[in-house]
């Protein structure tokens, strides 16, 4: 029988590899973190492996359709039959909440999909917001720094991580504090 790893792992290549490159990268790394995390979230850790291989998957060119491509990868699984609570947490993860206001797109968001506030989401915002665009491993800090020098003063997504800085980096403590005491 296949993990819901190992099928995320097989849409999230199937969609991203030839199409974007430098994204496949960046959630191949943050596949093989969440992995090392696995065990902070005891029962969940495939479905937070199966979460970091799928919470870019609205880049994907076929599955784009609001530009939004925290909801519109999670309507995809949705749509593929993927559980509730999968597609919320690609839904909402690193702070999608904050970038759906900017986008005018958090009623959408919410409705659709719950926010889970857990080990498995915190474990998934850091695995995200520690790996850098082609994988490369980064501090949250750095990770930001480097989303605001790529994207630029004005944009909507320095302007939400602006707001959303704070909550992130209470969730990344969360987790590196579950790491002190279970080091990966």
């Amino acid at each position: 029988m296949t993990t819901l790893s190992a099928r995320a792992a097989e849409a999230a290549r199937a969609c991203l590899a030839e199409t974007l490159p430098r994204r496949w990268r960046h959630v191949q790394a943050v596949a093989a973190k969440a992995q090392r995390l696995a065990p902070l979230v005891g029962d969940d850790g495939d479905l937070l492996t199966a979460a970091a291989w799928l919470h870019d998957i609205g880049y994907a060119p076929t599955i784009i359709n609001t530009g939004f491509h925290s909801l519109d990868g999670a309507r995809w699984l949705r749509d593929e039959g993927y559980s509730l609570r999968l597609a919320a947490l690609v839904a909402h993860h690193s702070c999608a909440l904050y970038e759906a206001r900017e986008r005018g797109l958090s009623d959408a968001l919410a409705e659709e999909f719950p926010l889970e506030e857990s080990p498995t989401s915190d474990a998934l915002w850091f695995a995200d917001m520690t790996t850098g665009p082609d994988g490369q491993d980064l501090t949250v800090e750095e990770r930001l720094a480097e989303i605001r020098k790529r994207y630029g003063p004005e944009h909507l997504v320095t302007r939400f991580w602006q707001k959303a800085e704070p909550p992130l980096l209470e969730a990344i403590r969360r987790t590196e504090s579950r790491l002190s005491t279970q080091p990966m």
